[in-house]
């Protein structure tokens, strides 16, 4: 059975083909009462109108990429899953890129999408701030988790966490406490660390910097071992796949948490609730993040480039069973 086409609609309706192209592509110029009869008519005649042609005329894919540096990390379930709802609710399709960690792939994989897409959210980007200025030159970008002077940004609030996280170990009365830090090009990692480091300086504790470590799991091992060469009593972690690690590799080193070191990580997984112990970690709403993201895009595509906002969203500390007061130093 051949399929309806454009011109179909358009003779049954009565109506020029145009008109039958801007009722799908550009509703607001067609008037309602027209709109509704076009479409009636295209349902009744089953036509489906070809998104090529459609993004053709209007310019407009009605696709967005968002691009983040490890799918495999729990972090970003939320964070996909809230941006996926928001632009489904303004009628677009998200499509996710798994940059693998590699400013490389990550790169490729953005130059690939280019012509595919109206714009992009990259969660914790690797690549050079004057990569992303250079692409947000050209496409609308939005960096999540990231701060780029000049580019439309969400971020979850860590500095002002940071000084809680810090604040608690010290009210705990540790006295040490070591970063066991991310990837070198994270620039989450580096925020961090500056704000452990300027909390801990303004209450009187010995802060150091270990790494940097893969945000992963399996490098835990290596980060545990570190944080026990330093002699501090209280490790934070990049993340919590990484904290769950330091906390297994400690178990089997016979080093007791929190009874001889406290560990904490960042972004409340739910895993930070099923590890032993229990990890206490700096979360907040990931899916608000991700919604913000999208929302922050799609407007962008009706403001002028240089418009570019900067949300935080907030926080939260949440504690669990893996800081404490502090008992033997580590080692002994």
């Amino acid at each position: 059975m051949k399929s309806s086409t454009i011109y179909d609609v358009a003779q049954a309706a009565g109506v020029a083909t145009s008109t039958v192209s801007r009722a799908f592509s550009n509703p607001d110029r067609v008037g309602a009462v027209t709109r509704e009869h076009v479409l009636e008519v295209a349902r009744r005649l089953g036509y489906q109108p070809n998104p090529h042609a459609r993004a053709l005329v209007s310019r407009r894919t009605r696709t967005v990429a968002m691009v983040v540096s490890d799918i495999t990390n729990p972090h970003f379930f939320e964070l996909i899953r809230g941006a996926e709802m928001r632009a489904k609710a303004s009628g677009y399709t998200l499509v996710l890129v798994n940059a693998e960690e590699s400013p490389r792939i990550e790169l490729e994989q953005i130059h690939r999408l280019t012509r595919s897409v109206d714009g992009f959210l990259l969660a914790a980007s690797r690549q050079p701030e004057e990569d992303l200025v250079q692409l947000a030159a050209g496409h609308r970008v939005v960096v999540v988790n990231r701060r780029v002077p000049g580019l439309a940004s969400v971020v979850l609030e860590h500095a002002e966490g940071c000084r809680q996280m810090v604040g608690h170990l010290a009210s705990l009365g540790h006295s040490s406490v070591v970063y066991l830090a991310g990837p070198r090009s994270s620039w989450m990692a580096a925020s961090r660390w500056a704000a452990i480091r300027g909390a801990a300086a303004e209450l009187g504790l010995r802060a150091q910097r270990m790494g940097p470590f893969a945000p992963t799991v399996a490098s835990g091992g290596a980060a545990a071992d570190a944080a026990l060469t330093t002699g501090a009593t209280a490790a934070i972690a990049h993340n919590d796949l990484l904290a769950i690690g330091v906390l297994r590799r400690l178990a089997d080193r016979g080093v007791q948490v929190p009874a001889d070191v406290s560990v904490a990580g960042f972004d409340d997984i739910f895993a930070a609730d099923l590890c032993t112990p229990t990890l206490t970690t700096l979360g907040g709403a990931h899916a608000d993040v991700g919604r913000a993201a999208v929302e922050i895009l799609l407007n962008s595509m009706e403001q002028p480039r240089d418009h570019a906002p900067e949300l935080v969203v907030p926080s939260e500390l949440i504690l669990r069973r893996s800081t404490g007061v502090p008992g033997r130093p580590p080692g002994q």
